[in-house]
């Protein structure tokens, strides 16, 4: 619970909704606007200097969609959070997202009328943050004068997969690339994924992002690369020139018949408080593909996917962290580099090169 102002960020990608709610709130004696944010990663940012008692944030945005971030900012420093989207119909799945990640309000802007809609609604804007900035959050409890979140356990991937051998020393015709991936994930996939010829081995992905998000981003993704690049399906076989996307929602593993790899996409409980899980691939990767697979861990916040790379590595396959300078949250391959999982350390316009030696190198 919040006294005296309620500081607010305002996250939204429209320059005219950043605007416009930020007017609004600013004529209410108890709210201070500190600032405004195109999108997360720039939230981020601005929130190191400040952090706000209240968020306003969208839905669709650019480098990471608004419940991604919802989620990460409940995990690692939970505040109050207003969905202010033209996603969050009453009755929407995303809406149930929302409300399941841990936003406390939720507005639904119209797709036409917005800047009038916004003016007219000042009331419910305000009331909205107002209350958001008095919630109780009975979920969370207060520890050393900060809230942190009652989270469940934070699962391994034992949870979906156990550790071990299986057939992935057995040298293969086929082979395979595992990639995990992150915040600022969707742009440094973009990236890579376009650098590479048609002609390469076949990829599995692994992006953190909610469900119904990932189709359309391996559709776009699809549109600008020379290889195929679509949303996994359950026994979904492993084929050169193609790149699977975990679906959001589920896991997805790495399975051999024979000579050949298709993928399993399954329920699960969280990895790391995420799923799809990187550690979750990357397991399934060691233990049935070792040496025929290459291991790339991309930027990312968190831990997800360090450990699985090193089991990659101790099955025999090559593994690649990004850099640091290259990446948007050095997290994820900071981790996997700390542990030794990392054969090499590339910025990211040198991985598409190192799958195209890795291939090279298998023939």
């Amino acid at each position: 619970m919040v006294a005296g102002k309620i500081k607010v960020l305002v996250v939204d990608d429209s320059a005219v909704v950043r605007q416009v709610v930020s007017t609004v709130l600013a004529q209410d004696p108890g709210i201070e606007v500190l600032g405004v944010a195109a999108d997360p990663i720039f939230a981020m940012q601005r929130m190191q200097r400040q952090w706000p008692d209240v968020i306003v944030l969208d839905i669709e945005m650019p480098r990471m969609d608004g419940i991604s971030f919802l989620t990460k900012i409940m995990q690692e420093h939970p505040t109050p959070v207003v969905i202010c989207s033209s996603l969050a119909d009453s009755n929407s799945e995303t809406l149930q997202r929302a409300l399941a990640a841990g936003a406390v309000e939720i507005i639904t802007k119209p797709k036409i009328g917005l800047k009038g809609f916004l003016h007219e609604s000042a009331k419910v804007m305000i009331d909205a943050v107002k209350a958001a900035g008095q919630a109780k959050l009975t979920e969370y409890r207060v520890k050393s004068g900060v809230a942190a979140l009652e989270v469940k356990p934070k699962l391994s991937a034992d949870a979906v997969l156990s550790a071990g051998s299986a057939l992935g020393g057995v040298k293969t015709t086929e082979v395979l690339v595992a990639i995990g991936t992150s915040t600022g994930g969707t742009q440094a996939l973009e990236r890579v994924l376009t650098q590479l010829p048609r002609v390469c081995p076949g990829i599995v992905i692994v992006q953190h992002m909610p469900e119904k998000f990932t189709e359309a981003f391996a559709q776009r993704l699809d549109s600008l690369c020379e290889i195929s690049v679509r949303e996994a399906r359950n026994q979904d076989r492993v084929l050169p020139g193609v790149a699977l996307i975990a679906p959001g929602g589920k896991h997805m593993m790495v399975k051999r018949n024979g000579a050949q790899f298709h993928v399993e996409v399954v329920d699960g409980p969280l990895v790391n408080r995420h799923r799809p899980s990187v550690d979750v691939l990357f397991r399934s990767a060691a233990k049935c593909a070792g040496p025929n697979a290459l291991g790339v861990i991309m930027t990312g916040m968190g831990d997800d996917g360090a450990r699985g790379l090193l089991e990659m590595r101790q099955a025999g396959a090559t593994t690649v962290a990004q850099d640091e300078a290259s990446c948007v949250v050095f997290g994820m391959p900071k981790e996997a580099i700390k542990l030794g999982a990392a054969d090499s350390v590339l910025a990211l316009d040198k991985i598409p090169g190192a799958i195209v030696d890795f291939q090279r190198r298998t023939q």
